[in-house]
């Protein structure tokens, strides 16, 4: 057993593929929506809504908001943005420069 102490990176490319690759990006791209999932349920929680509250609050499906956060569905920027603001009651702002 080596001794050496492996970075991230190299962990990653070992077990889910250069960057590039596809493989690698099928994984990035889940370890993103998992963090978008969690990120919306923590804010849920917040304001201690359940998901079928948020369902009502955004005119979504209750299942649509569970398949969310459960990382079962890809969802729209659109759809994120209507999460957030009539759900959570925040704006989001940005500028395009």
């Amino acid at each position: 057993m080596s001794n050496k102490i492996t970075t991230l990176e190299e962990h990653l490319t070992h077990f889910r593929g250069a960057q590039g690759t596809p493989e690698r990006a099928a994984f990035d791209s889940k370890a993103k929506a998992f963090v978008i999932a969690e990120m919306l349920k923590e804010e849920r929680h917040n304001a201690q809504l359940t998901q079928a509250q948020l369902a009502e609050k955004t005119g979504m499906k209750k299942s649509f908001i569970s398949r969310i956060e459960n990382g079962h569905t890809d969802i729209q920027i659109s759809t994120l943005f209507r999460l957030i603001e009539l759900g959570f009651d925040k704006k989001i702002h940005f500028t395009i420069s």
